[in-house]
């Protein structure tokens, strides 16, 4: 009895702390925002389901924590000593303060630090500020790396450098990169920049030093050439590292144009030419009305009308069961009988498709149609197509063993925060739909578009292909009108066209080929008729006698 009471007064008091510890920190939310009047938007979200399922590893942190989302996760925490070794090192870098002093400002901004998740967390003030302090030494010890980007043979991992070698050095820098650049794994860049301040003599050149490793961070990482032309980044103006590279890859153009972008209303682009009727029964009407027509003349009385009224007495019921038979005579049962079995590809078609692909040729069917490719180095605005010249302008993009982590991560970001179009996540789209094959990306290396880092093209397809699962639908009216000009100049080359109507009304249509197979099991049946008639076999063989003979002479 006297064990219930303890363990009920046990949880009695930890509910009462965490009353307490709530208390606090809504007195706190309330008297900070009175100061501030500043409402600081969310940064960092949880990866959507729908893309977390596809490739979980390429959205969870694999060697280090950073940030509250996964510090506690066990097969990251056994990397804590590094972190705690660079937090170590940091102390000795500040300027007349203790590690703890920077703790206690972390804890005095506590509802600044917890705005900008999304997540509730559930930690006390002082657990956040210590976490913070010690993961945001880490990440700024790392971005050191790129303050003088082209004197640096390798990249170094904090506290780590000495005990591993050159090439081992080069995977766990790759690994630590790929984790600083994940949605959840994110912390706000203000606090880095708080901890650069602590170490520096003014602010002012705490902000110039972080400018200068921010523009050495994107220019190494970011997979599009847009920084030639960037000599600072405002350190103040983004939440973290990944929406820093987001908003250069994509800037803010929208809202001049976010009006145009409503009044587009083309989801899938197609084009509307060659567009073949619905109810495949039109073939079945074109040759009613033809026979219609035709059933007054007298040869066509002896030559086609009574062999077809033979053919319906025929009890092809029981004929079509006959071994060897089916194949040719269930056709023919159909036909003649009006019945219309759903095919595969029409009860594929009732289901939902499991992913979205956007409506494109891939780039070896545009350059057989006379499409050109042509690179850009600039953003994703740099997209578009010249009707005169049939010349696709696309970014040039650079792949390595990274890039897929932050192409994906980049979605989830635009996925989680923007409104309104996602323009990232529609060219990841409008490049999975003209990248097939690793044949389409060795025509985008050639010319100039895919800068390939990785082991083969086939790699690069992979990549690719496996990113065209989105969460909900993407308009962008640039990449739209791209899009709609491509297909309207495919759609209209003659080739084409050419094959477009022979796949569609000829291949494609089961009418078509009953028909044909009708006509044919009718010719065979009169040569049939003929040869039993004037000794067909007999003629044959006497022939091929006689000229076996002749050449014998």
């Amino acid at each position: 009895m006297g064990s219930q009471d303890s363990s009920i007064t046990s949880s009695n008091d930890s509910l009462l702390f965490d009353e307490r510890r709530w208390v606090i920190q809504i007195r706190n939310t309330f008297e900070e925002e009175a100061e501030e009047g500043v409402r600081i938007p969310v940064s960092v979200f949880s990866v959507p389901k729908t893309l977390l399922s596809t490739k979980p590893e390429a959205y969870v942190p694999q060697l280090f924590a950073l940030g509250p989302y996964h510090h506690w996760h066990p097969q990251l925490y056994e990397m804590e000593r590094y972190k705690l070794a660079t937090a170590k090192r940091t102390q000795k870098q500040l300027q007349n303060l203790k590690l703890e002093q920077a703790v206690e400002h972390f804890t005095g901004r506590e509802h600044k630090i917890r705005s900008h998740y999304h997540r509730h967390l559930d930690l006390s003030g002082e657990t956040l500020a210590w976490m913070m302090v010690i993961d945001g030494s880490f990440l700024l010890e790392f971005l050191r790396n790129y303050s003088d980007a082209e004197r640096k043979p390798f990249r170094k991992v904090p506290s780590m450098s000495h005990m591993v070698d050159a090439a081992r050095m080069k995977l766990v820098y790759n690994s630590i990169l790929r984790d600083i650049v994940m949605l959840e794994n994110q912390i706000p860049l203000h606090l880095v920049r708080k901890i650069l301040r602590f170490q520096r003599t003014s602010n002012q050149i705490a902000d110039n030093e972080l400018s200068t490793m921010l523009i050495g961070f994107v220019k190494e990482v970011c997979p599009f050439k847009v920084m030639d032309n960037l000599s600072s980044i405002d350190t103040k103006r983004y939440a973290h590292l990944l929406q820093l590279l987001y908003f250069v890859i994509v800037p803010k153009v929208r809202e001049g144009s976010e009006t145009n972008e409503i009044e587009h209303h083309l989801d899938v682009p197609k084009s509307n030419e060659e567009t073949p009727p619905e109810d495949p029964s039109y073939v079945k009407n074109l040759f009613n009305s033809v026979w219609s027509s035709a059933s007054g003349l007298k040869i066509l009385n002896v030559l086609i009308k009574k062999p077809l009224v033979f053919l319906v007495k025929v009890p092809w019921k029981i004929i079509s069961h006959l071994p060897g038979i089916s194949i040719l005579a269930a056709p023919i049962v159909n036909l003649l009988f009006n019945r219309d079995e759903k095919s595969e590809d029409e009860e594929s078609g009732n289901k939902p498709p499991l992913v979205e692909e956007i409506m494109i040729p891939s780039v070896t069917e545009l350059t057989k149609a006379g499409v050109k490719f042509s690179p850009t180095r600039g953003d994703l605005t740099t997209i578009a197509f010249d009707v005169k010249t049939a010349t696709l302008h696309l970014p040039t993009v650079s792949l390595d063993v990274n890039t897929e982590v932050l192409l994906r991560n980049l979605v989830a970001y635009e996925t989680s925060v923007e409104s309104g179009p996602m323009v990232f996540t529609r060219y990841t789209e409008l490049i999975n739909g003209i990248v097939d094959t690793e044949e389409d990306v060795k025509l985008l290396r050639q010319k100039g578009i895919i800068l390939n880092r990785m082991k083969n093209d086939e790699e690069v397809a992979n990549l690719w292909n496996g990113m065209s699962k989105s969460v909900r639908l993407t308009k962008v009216a640039f990449i739209d009108k791209v899009l709609v000009d491509v297909n309207k100049f495919y759609n209209s080359r003659w080739s084409v066209k050419s094959r477009k109507f022979m796949k569609t009304y000829v291949f494609g249509s089961w009418q078509i080929l009953t028909l044909l197979a009708a006509i044919l099991l009718l010719f065979l049946t009169c040569v049939q008729a003929f040869c039993s008639v004037y000794s067909c076999g007999t003629r044959w063989s006497f022939v091929t006698d006689t000229g076996a003979g002749g050449n014998g002479e």
